[in-house]
């Protein structure tokens, strides 16, 4: 059996975020194993509402800032390794957690989460069904096993 190599870069744009940069590699390699990933590259970045936005429109087509935003690089094969960005809103991630009454450091974590399934295909409904989804609910178990 080969060993895994997983790389995880992160990086901030941003003064605070609630995780430390040690939590967020921890978090991107507990997904990974969760979804036998072996071999993979990924950055996480951190960044301010109005570079969010930006990104938002350019590839999205969206307005305004979101939460989080993943871009994979899709696999061929299960042979090869998984590539992504992930770009998290610090700000957005305020406003949700304050909505949903949860700390913001969960709410990070989750997003954490959520935008590295992203980056190893996973998708979910854009509707109210999203939280009932089978991505959203592996999502949760794999938070639930990295505390």
């Amino acid at each position: 059996m080969r060993p895994s190599r997983i790389v995880v870069e992160v990086s901030s744009t941003v003064r605070r975020i609630p995780i430390a940069a040690d939590g967020v590699r921890h978090l991107v390699e507990a997904t990974l194993r969760a979804e036998r990933v072996r071999d993979a590259m990924v950055s996480v970045s951190f960044v301010g509402r109005t570079a969010m936005a930006r990104l938002n429109g350019r590839y999205l087509r969206r307005a305004g800032a979101t939460d989080v935003i993943s871009f994979g690089m899709g696999r061929e094969s299960g042979m090869l390794p998984v590539v992504g960005d992930i770009y998290i809103c610090v700000a957005v991630g305020r406003e949700n957690a304050k909505r949903f009454r949860l700390p913001l450091r969960e709410e990070i974590a989750r997003l954490v989460v959520h935008g590295v399934l992203h980056v190893t295909g996973e998708d979910h409904p854009d509707d109210e069904a999203r939280t009932t989804s089978p991505m959203w609910r592996k999502q949760e178990r794999i938070l639930a096993r990295a505390r």
